[in-house]
C-alpha cells in the first residue's frame, strides 16, 4: 500500500466522525450553516424523509468503504504473509549452504 492510499483511509474514518456534529436530521436549516435544500429547509414529514434518505445514502457509502477498506487490508495482510514464507525459504536455503560449506572444510 503506498502513501497516498494510507492517507485516503486516514480521511475516510476522519469523515466518519463528522457525521455527528448533525443536528435533528429533518427538523429543517442544519447547525453547519447549510440549508441543505428546500424540502430539508422546510422541515415537516417530507424533512424527515429527504433526511433518513441521506443517512441511509451515506450509511451505505460508509459500510462500502469499510468493506473496501477491510479487503485492502486483508489483501495487505496476504502480501506481508507471502513475503515472510518467500525470506523464510530463502534463509532455510542459506543455512543449508553454510552447513554445506562447513562440512567441505
Amino acid at each position: 500500500m503506498n502513501s497516498s492510499t494510507r492517507f485516503l483511509k486516514v480521511d475516510m474514518v476522519k469523515s466518519f466522525r463528522l457525521m455527528s456534529q448533525l443536528g435533528d436530521l429533518g427538523s429543517g436549516a442544519g447547525k453547519g450553516g447549510g440549508g441543505g435544500g428546500s424540502i430539508r429547509e422546510a422541515g415537516g414529514a417530507f424533512g424527515k424523509q429527504e433526511a433518513a434518505r441521506e443517512e441511509e445514502y451515506f450509511y451505505k457509502q460508509q459500510r462500502e468503504q469499510l468493506q473496501k477498506l477491510k479487503n485492502d487490508l486483508k489483501d495487505e495482510i496476504s502480501f506481508h504473509e507471502e513475503q515472510i514464507k518467500r525470506h523464510q525459504e530463502a534463509i532455510s536455503r542459506h543455512n543449508t549452504r553454510v552447513n554445506e560449506l562447513d562440512k567441505a572444510q
